[in-house]
């Protein structure tokens, strides 16, 4: 691990009130870990929102984005890319799909070297109340 990100840590423990690093990296695991480990999402349509922002100078990550687009056009509702302040570029993706495939699209996503941030929601689209009634 690098040592900047080593010191962010250490850094964000003693800003929190956490014992330690071994403590922050334990709770984070926790929750990366949990994360499509919702019960209420299995077996439904879904909807989810994955943001990558990356400096547009690492020509890798905006080729493995399109691979990954093309990989996975059956998951892939739409797919947005904009330039961002001086030197970097957002891949915005919307999905449909199970939470399987939109979990295995966010891991492929975050095994991409050089991403700079990798953000994302998932939410049903059967359970919209009102909206669901509206043809």
């Amino acid at each position: 691990m690098p040592e900047e990100l080593l010191d962010r840590i250490d850094q964000f423990a003693d800003d929190h009130g956490y014992t330690g690093r071994s403590e922050v990296l334990r709770e984070a695991s926790r929750n990366l870990l949990g994360e499509f480990e919702d019960k209420k999402l299995e077996d439904r349509d879904l909807m989810g929102v994955v943001t990558v922002v990356f400096d547009y100078e690492t020509t890798s990550v905006e080729e493995k984005m399109m691979h990954l687009r093309h990989e996975h056009e059956d998951l892939v509702a739409s797919n947005f890319h904009s330039h961002v302040g001086g030197h970097h570029c957002m891949e915005l993706f919307v999905l449909e799909g199970s939470l399987e495939d939109i979990s295995t699209f966010v891991g492929k996503i975050r095994a991409t070297k050089d991403t700079l941030t990798i953000d994302y929601s998932v939410l049903p689209v059967d359970d919209f109340g009102p909206l669901a009634d509206v043809s």
